[in-house]
């Protein structure tokens, strides 16, 4: 029996078996990768969901919501979140939405004896939409307008946590890192968000937008994109940065960071050139836009983003082939390049301001002059913002709570292989430079770090510096330290260059370390935080500030609703969300003349005589004042940074207490006002009738004679 045996070539059969087998191998392939995407997408938006009701819950479960009394709820919202909620109010009360807009455009009560554009003046769109919303849909007989808009921003963060899933997604290229950055978000609330109890604040509304944008713009980096998507990205940066932009006031910092961010990475040839010219274009034109929509918002004009960002696109014109070179040649071009564009920037930004008079954000630059020794200061808005612990520095223990659920180790770890890598690529484009590289891009290197990746790296460093410089930039770090740290644990070429290193490479090792670290780390996560989350779900609390309860019916029923009311910024937003008075001064600081009425009215806890503090209430028209003991007699500040030690030595007097004030300040010819008020002597009970008084506040009715 013979056997018919063919070398070299396959039968037509085999080939026809192999086909069919590549075939099915590859929409196997396609199916499981279809399968994990659907997947991962629906843990998206459920963890989403879970933690909008998780947060929620915990919302009502510390003030029980849902029982206590309207003013009660109102009175929840502290400081300037009680403003912005009272615009929604406003605007819910006003016969029609057009008579609504008018009482924002020409809105005398927030500030009295003038007349201002609300809408030019703060971020409050939010509030506008809501309202409209409110109006326009069919739920009045089923939702409160409270609980509308409690539920907005609580759905918002649900947004916010699918965000940072799929940023951390995108660049690491598994759903796992998208979950595993979700659950750190969660079990590290603390320092991630503070919606449970600041619900109306402006970041809360503007960060989902933020991460949205920065998702965008992870996938946008990434090379080779289809023209379609492309533009459908572009679209996507659009919008969000111009959400981002029109729901907080703070925008032009946080895209001033990100400005940054694209400038180094475009200034080592770590980013394609026109995709970074892109993205300084979209935050020009959604600052403009937000601008006009702002009423030509002067403070937007005047931003140091929009004279950043000119001036890195004329230099660039200006400065040719600043990419070819040596190494020397090329670091001496970029010193060259970074010294035209921070003169230009300067330059630009002083013109514009000098043109529109703009002094809205000068206590900002004076606040970080003290902040980082460049001079004491003795102004009132500059330390009134040094003595506030949430513009501190960031303290310590916030890295022993990161690190009880390994997020500080992890990020740690990931920050350390990153950064190496970066400086070696630098190192290579910096050095084999030249000839100019074709665009879009980029040499090879014996280690490589993607651009989406690189942008996120440079990111979490420029942020990390804000956050530990100023505590309450600490929500905008770690929120995207979840999201870097979980993209490395999860990344196969991060593992791919460690077991290199260790000459333990091989595809089988990287899959198993880009796998198990994650899940141990989750299974981690999980039993530790599990507990303490029941706990907190099954605590329950109730809201009790009986005096200011006391206070707000107070002023309802026993006062004119035209009448005008002065006190401390904090406690006046309440006033005017809970009662409707017209209000002398209020939180929102972005305006010059506005700081300065403030500290004139503040002047009821400085050593001023009772003419003198008559006076200036009388010159914003206030008929009452109301003083706080809290503020009177603080205890929560070190000497120094008391409001009163402030308005002290603002006023060039001596401090109270022991310790040693300045040589050149003197005791003052007047006891302090909200003290000796209370002794009621003539010479107060001349200008001041108390009208209320309660354990925490005490009114006082302003005499009409001059």
């Amino acid at each position: 029996m013979t056997k018919d045996v063919r070398v070299g070539k396959p039968s037509h059969s085999a080939k026809l078996i192999g086909a069919n087998r590549c075939t099915l191998g590859c929409a196997s392939g396609r199916f499981w990768k279809t399968l994990s995407s659907v997947v991962g997408g629906l843990l998206a938006l459920g963890i989403g969901l879970l933690t909008s009701v998780y947060l929620a819950t915990l919302h009502e479960n510390d003030l029980w919501f849902s029982n206590i009394k309207e003013v009660e709820r109102e009175i929840s919202f502290r400081t300037e979140c009680g403003l912005y909620y009272s615009y929604y109010k406003q605007m819910l009360q006003a016969p029609t939405l057009l008579q609504g807009f008018h009482g924002l455009i020409y809105d005398n009560k927030t500030e009295s004896m003038r007349t201002i554009n609300l809408l030019q003046r703060m971020n409050i769109y939010q509030e506008v939409f809501l309202s409209v919303l409110y109006r326009v849909l069919p739920i009045q007989k089923y939702l409160e307008p409270v609980y509308f808009y409690i539920y907005t921003l609580f759905g918002l963060q649900a947004v916010y946590v699918t965000a940072l899933y799929i940023t951390s997604w995108l660049l690491s290229g598994t759903w796992l890192s998208g979950l595993l950055a979700a659950l750190w978000y969660v079990t590290n609330r603390t320092d991630t968000t503070r919606v449970e109890f600041t619900i109306p604040l402006r970041e809360n509304w503007a960060l989902p937008f933020f991460a949205i944008q920065i998702a965008a713009i992870t996938y946008f980096l990434r090379p080779n994109l289809q023209p379609l998507s492309e533009r459908l990205t572009r679209l996507a940066i659009f919008l969000s940065t111009f959400l981002f932009s029109l729901a907080w006031q703070f925008n032009q910092f946080m895209m001033l960071l990100q400005a940054l961010v694209l400038f180094i990475l475009d200034s080592l040839d770590m980013l394609p050139a026109v995709k970074a010219t892109w993205l300084y274009g979209i935050q020009i034109s959604c600052l403009l836009l937000v601008c006009t929509l702002q009423f030509f918002n002067a403070m937007i004009l005047g931003s140091l983003l929009i004279s950043f960002n000119l001036s890195v696109l004329i230099v660039r014109k200006l400065q040719k082939n600043l990419k070819t070179g040596t190494f020397l040649t090329r670091i001496g071009k970029l010193l060259l390049h970074l010294l035209l564009v921070f003169c230009l920037t300067l330059l630009l930004n002083n013109i514009i301001k000098r043109i529109l008079n703009l002094k809205s954000d000068e206590h900002i630059f004076k606040f970080l002059k003290a902040k980082f020794g460049f001079g004491a200061t003795r102004d009132f808005d500059a330390n009134l913002y040094l003595c506030e612990e949430a513009f501190g520095l960031l303290p310590l223990n916030t890295f022993q709570r990161l690190s009880e659920t390994l997020l500080f180790y992890a990020y740690v770890f990931v920050l350390l292989v990153t950064v190496t890598t970066a400086l070696v690529v630098a190192f290579h484009n910096l050095s084999d430079s030249a000839s100019p590289q074709p665009t879009g891009q980029t040499r090879k290197c014996a280690v490589d770090l993607k651009p989406e990746a690189a942008y996120n790296l440079i990111h979490t460093l420029l942020f990390g510096v804000l956050a530990l410089s100023t505590m309450r930039m600490k929500y905008l770090w770690i929120s995207h330290m979840c999201v870097f740290a979980s993209f490395g644990l999860c990344s196969s070429e991060i593992w791919e260059l460690l077991l290199r290193l260790l000459h333990l490479c091989n595809p089988k090792r990287i899959w198993v370390m880009r796998y198990s670290v994650p899940i141990l780390t989750l299974l981690y996560l999980c039993c530790k935080s599990w507990p303490g989350m029941m706990d907190e779900l099954s605590e329950l609390k109730e809201f009790y500030d009986p005096d200011t309860v006391e206070l707000m019916d107070w002023i309802s029923s026993n006062t004119p609703r035209k009448a005008v009311f002065a006190g401390s910024m904090q406690l006046l937003a309440g006033v005017k969300l809970c009662t409707g008075r017209t209000l002398t001064n209020h939180p929102h600081y972005e305006d010059k003349s506005l700081r300065e009425r403030t500290q004139a009215v503040y002047q009821i806890y400085a050593k001023r005589s009772p003419e003198e503090v008559h006076s200036l209430l009388r010159s914003f028209g206030a008929d009452f004042v109301i003083l706080e003991d809290s503020i009177c007699y603080e205890r929560r500040h070190q000497r120094g940074c008391r409001l009163r030690d402030l308005l002290d030595i603002a006023n060039g007097h001596e401090m109270d207490g022991p310790g040693e004030s300045d040589p050149d300040l003197r005791p003052a010819d007047h006891p302090r006002f909200c003290e000796e008020i209370k002794r009621n002597p003539p010479s107060y009970a001349a200008h001041f009738t108390r009208v209320f008084q309660n354990k925490t506040f005490h009114v006082y009715k302003l005499s009409r004679n001059k």
